[in-house]
This record gives C-alpha cells, sequence and structure tokens, in this order.
C-alpha cells in the first residue's frame, strides 16, 4: 500500500493537465459522441472530430443556426470526471469542397448529465472565440478550468448561417473523487484605497442548495499578498470575516464520488497579518461514511505563525477515515480567513496508481470497480489465482521502483544542467548589470529566404518531463559540430572584464547559421547609464569611429526642466526633462511640430558623478554612436551636456509615452470600446506603427546594428501614431516583470528572445527578427497580455530547448484575435528555428505595406 498525493498536480494542473482526451486520438468512442440534430448521416456526431475528414469533414445541425438559437449542440462524455484546460475547434474543409464554421461558440458542461452548467470566463464572459476559416485548428485556456463528465460545445452566431464543427477536449482524469463541495459565500473587506472582493466568482453550484466546485478546486494558488490578482484585489482567494460568524467557526462540507480512505487536507491559506489574515486556529472535521454522520469528530489545531506572512499549505491528518463526505469547521484566528486551494490525500493500493499512471502517459481509460461486475470464484483455483496475484504485485512494485529511481535521477540531473545553463548565459552574454542595446556586426548579412511556415500546435503538451538542457546536445548537431579545422569554432564566448575600454584582440569571427556572431575578445563593452554593456561593437569599427568629430552641440543645463524619473541604472539615470530654446541648437534636418517659444519634451540621459573612469569613457563613445543614427523612426541624439558633471545627454522623446502603455489605454474599433467610452486605435493604425518599427530596424540593420531588446516598451509613440525605437525601456522598475534575472546579475527580456540568444548568448539580426515577430504580436493583442503569460520564466526557457530539438513540441505564440492569417504567417516566420530562414528587415518592411489596407 502506498499514499497518493495530488497536491503536487494540483497547484500547477491548468499549465500540465494539456492531453488531448480521445475526439481525434480516436479514445472516445463513437456512441459517446451525440448531438441536437444532424444534416444528414455523412455529418452526424462522430464524424465531429479534430483534424479529422470523415464522412462528409464535420458535425453539422440540421437547421441553420439563428442568433437567438442555443439549441443546436455536440456532445461528449467522457466516462468519467476530467479537469479540463482547453478546447480545440475546426471547421468543415472536407478538401476544399466545405467552407462552414463556428465564429462563436458557448460551452455547457455537467458532472451527473443532468444539471447543466455554462461556462464563463474570469471576467463573466461566456461567448468564447471560433474560427476564421474552415481549416485552421484554434485552440482556447478554459481559465477558469472545468471538471465535468460531459460537455457541450453550442455554435453562437450574430446573423443567419449554416456551421459545422469538429472539436477536442484537453486535460486529464480528476483523480481527487471531489464532486461538489458547499460553503458560505465569500465576503468584501474594505481597504482604504479599495474594496477587497473575496467571493467564489467561478463557483458553478446551484443558488439554493450551493453544491458545485469553485475557486478552493481551480488549481490556482493565491499570492502572499492576497491584494494582487490578474483579475481584482483579492480574486484568488475566498475569504469570511468573524464578525459575521458568532459561532467562531466557517463551515465547509465536502462530496465525494464514492467512499474512500482519507490520509490528509491540505488547505493553503494566506497569513497577512498586518491585514488581520491568518490561517485557521483549529479544525474540526466530521466523517460521513454511509448516511450516517460519525459521532466522534477529528481535531486539529496548526501551529499559529505571526513572523512569516507567506500564504502556506496546512496539512491536517485525517487519520485513514472512510467517508463519502466530510464536514470541517474552520475557526478564526484573526479577523479574517482566506483560502484558495483544498486537495485530500487518498490511501491507494498499488494497481490503482499504476493503472492511473498508464492512463496518464498513453491516454487509456481507467477500469474502474463499476467496470468489473462481482462474480464467485472457484475454491479450486484460489491458491492458483492468489500466486498470480503476488507475482504480479511483485512486478508492478518493481516497475514504480524504476519509475520513481528514474524520476530522482533526471531531476537531479535537471537540476546540474540548469546550473550549467545558467552559468554559460551569464559567461556567454557577459552582462553583470541591467541592460544592454546595440551590438554592432560589420561583417552581417542582410538577406535570407523566405519559406512557409508549419502549424502553430504540433503537440499540445507543453514541457515533457523528459526535458534535457539543449547545451548538452549542441555538439551532436551538424549545425554546431565541431569543425575538425578549428576545433574551438562553437565554443561559448567567454566574458571579459568591463574595467577594458576595449580590446584590440583578433581573435577569429564564429559563424553559424550563415550569421557573423563576435567572440568577446574582438567587441568594445561600452557601460550604459541605465546598466551594463548598452553596446557591443567590433574594435576595429569603434576605432574608425573615434576618429569623427561629433555632430552635436553643448546645450545650456539651466534649460532642461525635470520633469520625471524615467529609470536608473548601476551608473547613471534617465530623466524625462523639458528643454527650452532647443530649435536653436539643432540641424536643419529636425522639424518639431512645437513652437519656437514652447519647451520641447526630452529624454535626459545623466552619468552619475562616481561613476568610475571606464564608464565615463564608455558614456562619450555612446554619445558618438548615436550621433550616427539617423533615421525617421529611431530616437535621435539632441544635444549633450559634457562640458562639465554630471555627464548628460539629451535624446527625443515622445508626447504619447511608450507603445506599451499607449495602446494598453485603448481599445480595438467596435461595439465595446463605444459601450465603455474607451480610446480605440483601428486595425490600420496597428498595421502603420508596426510598418514604421520595421522601417527603423531596416535602418539599423542596414548599418549591422544589432537591438538586442526590441520590444513595444521600447518604441516610443508621436502625434499621428509616429513610432520612433529607443533603447531605456530596461531602465524601467514598470517593466521588471518583462525581464528574468540569472544568478542575480543577468537580467534577460527572454520572452522576447530568440531560442539561440537565450541558450548560445547569440545576438544578430535574425535575433532581432524573432524579437520583432513578438512585439507585433504584442501590437496586436493592444498590448493586454504578457508574451507567454500562461508560462513561468522558467518554462518559458524550457520551450527555447524545444526549439532547440526541434522535435514539434515547442509553444509558438497564440494567433491573436484580430490578428488576419496573413499577419500571423509573417510572424510564424520570424520565429523559424532557422536564422537562416528568417526574413531580413527589409523583406518584412516590404511585406507589411502589401498587407497595410
Amino acid at each position: 500500500m502506498i499514499y497518493i498525493s495530488l497536491l503536487s498536480m494540483r497547484c500547477f494542473q491548468s499549465c500540465v493537465c494539456r492531453y488531448p482526451l480521445g475526439m481525434s486520438g480516436g479514445q472516445i468512442l463513437d456512441e459517446d459522441i451525440s448531438a441536437s440534430s444532424q444534416w444528414s448521416e455523412s455529418t452526424a456526431a462522430r464524424y465531429g472530430r479534430l483534424d479529422f475528414e470523415e464522412g462528409d469533414g464535420a458535425w453539422c445541425p440540421e437547421i441553420t443556426v439563428e442568433p437567438d438559437n442555443l439549441k443546436e449542440f455536440l456532445q461528449i462524455d467522457l466516462r468519467s470526471l476530467h479537469f479540463i484546460t482547453l478546447v480545440g475547434t475546426q471547421g468543415r474543409h472536407a478538401g476544399g469542397i466545405g467552407n462552414e464554421f463556428a465564429q462563436m461558440y458557448k460551452i455547457k458542461y455537467s458532472r451527473d448529465g443532468s444539471r447543466w452548467i455554462s461556462w464563463k470566463n474570469r471576467q463573466g464572459k461566456q461567448v468564447i472565440e471560433g474560427n476564421r476559416n474552415a481549416y485552421d485548428i484554434v485552440l482556447k485556456d478554459l481559465d477558469p478550468p472545468i471538471i465535468a463528465r460531459f460537455v457541450r460545445f453550442m455554435p453562437v452566431t450574430d446573423h443567419s448561417m449554416n456551421v459545422c464543427m469538429r472539436v477536442e477536449l484537453y486535460g486529464c482524469e480528476w483523480l481527487d473523487g471531489l464532486v461538489s463541495y458547499n460553503a458560505p459565500a465569500g465576503e468584501q473587506m474594505n481597504s482604504p484605497s479599495y474594496p477587497i472582493y473575496l467571493n467564489d466568482s467561478v463557483y458553478d453550484g446551484a443558488v439554493i442548495y450551493r453544491c458545485g466546485l469553485g475557486q478552493l478546486t481551480d488549481g490556482v494558488c493565491g499570492l502572499d499578498d492576497f491584494t494582487h490578482s490578474h483579475v481584482w484585489p483579492g480574486y484568488d482567494y475566498v475569504g469570511w470575516n468573524n464578525e459575521s460568524f458568532p459561532s467562531g467557526y466557517v463551515e465547509i462540507m465536502f462530496e465525494f464520488d464514492r467512499t474512500r480512505n482519507f490520509t490528509t487536507m491540505k488547505v493553503h491559506c494566506n497569513n497577512m497579518f498586518s491585514q488581520h489574515v491568518k490561517a485557521f486556529r483549529q479544525v474540526v472535521c466530521y466523517f460521513r461514511s454511509d448516511l450516517d454522520w460519525e459521532a466522534s469528530p477529528l481535531s486539529f489545531s496548526p501551529v499559529v505563525d505571526e513572523k512569516n506572512p507567506s500564504a502556506r499549505f496546512v496539512t491536517v491528518n485525517l487519520a485513514n477515515h472512510m467517508a463519502s463526505a466530510i464536514k470541517c469547521h474552520f475557526y478564526f484566528a484573526d479577523a479574517w480567513m482566506l483560502f484558495s486551494e483544498i486537495t485530500f490525500q487518498k490511501h491507494s493500493n498499488v494497481t490503482e496508481l499504476t493503472l492511473n499512471f498508464i492512463y496518464h502517459h498513453n491516454y487509456l481509460p481507467v477500469p474502474s470497480a463499476e467496470d468489473d461486475p462481482t462474480h464467485k470464484v472457484d475454491d479450486s483455483n484460489t491458491r492458483i489465482l492468489i500466486g498470480c496475484l503476488v507475482a504480479i504485485i511483485f512486478i508492478l512494485v518493481a516497475i514504480i521502483v524504476i519509475i520513481l529511481w528514474r524520476q530522482v535521477w533526471q531531476k537531479m540531473l535537471e537540476k546540474a544542467s540548469r546550473r550549467m545553463l545558467d552559468d554559460e548565459l551569464t559567461a556567454s552574454l557577459s552582462i553583470q548589470s541591467e541592460t544592454f542595446t546595440y551590438n554592432h556586426n560589420p561583417n552581417q548579412s542582410g538577406t535570407t529566404s523566405e519559406q512557409e511556415s508549419n502549424s502553430t500546435y504540433e503537440r499540445i503538451f507543453p514541457l515533457g518531463p523528459d526535458y534535457q538542457e539543449p547545451s548538452r546536445l549542441i555538439c551532436k548537431l551538424p549545425e554546431f559540430a565541431q569543425s575538425s579545422e578549428d576545433p574551438g569554432r562553437w565554443t561559448h564566448i567567454s566574458a571579459p572584464s568591463t574595467s577594458t575600454a576595449a580590446s584590440k584582440s583578433t581573435t577569429t569571427t564564429v559563424v553559424q547559421d550563415g550569421v557573423p556572431h563576435y567572440a568577446e575578445a574582438d567587441i568594445v563593452n561600452l557601460q550604459g547609464v541605465t546598466g551594463s554593456n548598452t553596446y557591443a561593437i567590433p574594435a576595429v569599427t569603434m576605432d574608425l569611429l573615434s576618429g569623427k568629430d561629433v555632430a552635436v552641440e553643448e546645450f545650456p543645463r539651466k534649460l532642461l526642466t525635470f520633469k520625471e524619473k524615467l529609470g536608473e541604472g548601476q551608473f547613471g539615470e534617465v530623466h524625462l526633462c523639458e528643454a527650452e530654446g532647443m530649435q536653436e541648437f539643432m540641424n536643419k534636418e529636425f522639424l518639431f511640430d512645437i513652437a519656437e517659444d514652447l519647451p520641447v519634451l526630452v529624454a535626459v540621459k545623466m552619468l552619475r558623478s562616481d561613476a568610475n573612469k571606464n564608464a565615463r569613457n564608455d558614456f562619450l563613445k555612446e554619445i558618438k554612436i548615436m550621433s550616427r543614427l539617423k533615421d525617421p523612426n529611431i530616437i535621435r541624439l539632441l544635444a549633450v551636456c559634457i562640458y562639465s558633471d554630471p555627464l548628460c545627454m539629451i535624446t527625443e522623446y515622445m508626447e504619447n509615452g511608450d507603445l506599451n502603455q499607449f495602446l494598453s489605454r485603448h481599445e480595438p474599433e467596435g461595439q465595446l470600446a463605444q459601450l465603455s467610452n474607451a480610446p480605440t486605435v483601428s486595425f490600420n493604425n496597428l498595421c502603420y506603427m508596426a510598418t514604421q518599427i520595421a522601417s527603423g530596424m531596416k535602418y539599423l540593420s542596414s548599418l549591422n546594428f544589432v537591438h538586442r531588446d526590441l520590444a513595444t516598451r521600447n518604441c516610443l509613440v508621436g502625434k499621428k501614431y509616429t513610432i520612433k525605437i529607443a533603447d531605456f525601456g530596461m531602465s524601467r522598475n514598470l517593466y521588471s516583470g518583462d525581464y528574468y534575472r540569472i544568478q542575480g546579475r543577468a537580467v534577460l527580456p527572454i520572452r522576447w528572445m530568440s531560442w539561440e540568444s537565450i541558450l548560445l548568448g547569440k545576438f544578430t539580426t535574425a535575433s532581432d527578427m524573432w524579437a520583432f515577430g513578438v512585439t507585433l504580436w504584442e501590437i496586436l493583442n493592444y498590448c493586454k497580455e504578457q508574451p507567454y503569460s500562461q508560462l513561468t520564466d522558467e518554462q518559458v526557457i524550457e520551450n527555447t530547448g524545444e526549439f532547440f530539438r526541434d522535435q514539434k513540441r515547442q509553444i509558438y505564440l497564440p494567433q491573436p484575435v484580430l490578428c488576419p492569417d496573413s499577419l500571423y504567417k509573417v510572424m510564424l516566420c520570424c520565429w523559424r528555428r532557422n536564422t537562416k530562414e528568417r526574413p531580413s528587415f527589409q523583406e518584412i518592411h516590404q511585406a507589411l505595406l502589401e498587407i497595410q489596407p
């Protein structure tokens, strides 16, 4: 006998519980697929399988779907409760004959087949965006996920039309056995700034009986600070105030599918005692195995923690009680008690664990007790039967031991290889603080070929347990194999000392995938005021630049008025200022749309007085390089203050701020924006802004400069949607969440970086092209979501390993709702694994000009 713990799965279940449940694979039988009606026998429910072309290619209802008609549905019976996190839909293509699809749909689900519940997202929206053509597969995350046996897809239209559907469900079997809980309604906490709602907003129980499931079983654990959430303050917790409960406790009752043997209950509690919130003081649990409750309850008192405010799981020992229902009284330890997850550990035998393991790894149905009716056993064969069972148990135990040993050993290797990867990244990128902007590469080729992209989702399960760090596999691939003529050709670049102003070694340039990549011994590292290594420029080019005069004038400091601190780094700061009389100091090529007597908004990079000599020299070199960047879509250096300390460089700044904040305050044109009176940006203007970014990057690539941090936060917006690319977004605390810190030293924008930049430390125009694709994705999403928001930073890095191995398991950013297929194909071209196959910025700029309406 062993214990099965579900805790490790529950809080991360939404991320990893994404197996296809059998519509496309055939595990779901035809008899378990039904529909409200069918157009013909060849469009029956059994043909509604995702990515199948049997029959006439899909399920099609008998009549045309009307806007107010929600009677048509495709129903799937999973035979047992499942935790469903993702759905996929597709229209009827039938080899080009069909062109019917559902542009929108709703989902209803049931756990018992009698009571049906309408799914809605965490904002209360029920309608899900569907397909835009008959052949592409559109995947939608269910947030919150659902726990159900029966699921119905119900097409929705805003006008009369014919629809057909092919569908798939993704998730895994619900092993908890919990079918409902009954708890008092959560309450509202009043704070000085805003109200904090602690209600169970996704609870799907009936209003009268309150028999359902909700946030206590949605797989999401609340943060230490319960006021922080991606929806509203307090959203992830259900909370109660002791003044509402004269008895001093909150009663929660849990109903299970059958009688089980329970070992422990784990309750995720908030303990932010500074806000009068603590974990429960005592819990008293009653058990019901048949119809009656046991007379003697179980009592447990955890240790009250008034030193550590972190949220935590409190484990309650249930002493192997047999029960089909558990009723617990949680006693208050302070004014408030907040729970976000409750999970149970059950006692089970080896056979059940093994069969569940086989199910999850081979997608086979798990036999239950109901499938094996009771039958009599011949007494004469009892000894033989017992011997066979013992032998089977020994074999299963051996299998489990081998599996567990393999997992432990694999985790040890994974931790060790991750440490190696951190060391490689830190050494490869040679970054000690917080920023990096342009990398000048004079020999880089600017043209690449464009090929057709593959499907976005080849495999749904994102991060398998057999992940190996790609750094171990590099030498096995022909692309990165060592050359017999040059044994060190693919070796990682080493980190130079930042105190060296320039290294003029003649080490050979490393070339991979046809894209030149400079060894650190060849380059000059410039110390930017907002951090470290703002530039990485070949020493030869720096020598050529140093012989030229700086074409910028000295600006009087007294004419600068401080407005706002934009950011800071190790050696300096970036300020937003107003400059009076700037027009008198500028070249004729600058045209300000501001009267001469009005101040100009500028960004001022200022070197701190305590900066060392090397930082000072690098600052002056940065001025020389910035003075030579002259393009309508690149931020320009306007003037300097270098005759006295502190040294300053004055650059353009746009009145609408950065593109990320600008778009996040706007909505797409449509009825929703009209109802909310929100400012809008049209699709045409989105394309116009993206085209300008491509134009600016085309100019940088023509000079063989590599930006290394292209994102909407580094693009500034002026009048009439004018865009200029900048470089100081990294220094702003506002975007600290966009950067991943390696061993407390280097910070990287990993969600925008190509796989070769993360794993190999390679920064080229091709890696800038990858970042441009992510930036384009941000724009089409109106910057409402961080790239790969469903993945942790570590999972993002692991996903780059999938790109490296190229086994069709990598996850791409999904197609935005407002993004046409032609524009999404542009993004996919930017994210091609082979750097030589990614387009040039000249090609991308031309493609966007053709797409732009």
